[in-house]
């Protein structure tokens, strides 16, 4: 009894650590995304996360949200640093996304700024 138990238990903890290795691990799209960055703070109640909006359009209509996991010290301070102008940043799409991680599923791993294609000099 002691081993059908202690096998069952250990079933059930190794597919609850496969399903958060692959909800983490396994990204469903990676890619790019243009437009200017309007929005870039850190919100939450009890876990802060780092959260964003990139403007695709010129009335703002199509809005790109996003999130910047902490460990991305870089990418967070280049965000702060090019807030309000056009960017070009990479992205990777998870499945799913833990509340301690951010609240969209699009996570943002490099970040350069880029020349408006609507202001041209």
């Amino acid at each position: 009894m002691r081993k059908i138990l202690f096998i069952s238990i250990s079933v059930i903890l190794f597919g609850i650590a496969a399903y958060f290795a692959f909800i983490y691990y396994v990204p469903f799209s990676e890619g790019y995304r243009s437009g200017e960055l309007i929005k870039f703070s850190r919100k939450g109640v009890l876990v802060k996360t780092w959260e964003g909006q990139i403007s695709q359009g010129v009335s703002g209509t199509n809005i790109f949200s996003f999130s910047v996991e902490d460990s991305k010290e870089e990418v967070i301070e280049k965000m702060k640093e090019y807030q309000g102008r056009y960017v070009k940043v990479t992205y990777k799409e998870r499945y799913s996304t833990f509340f301690w991680l951010g609240d969209t599923k699009y996570f943002i791993t490099e970040i350069q700024p880029e020349a408006s294609p609507h202001f041209k000099n």
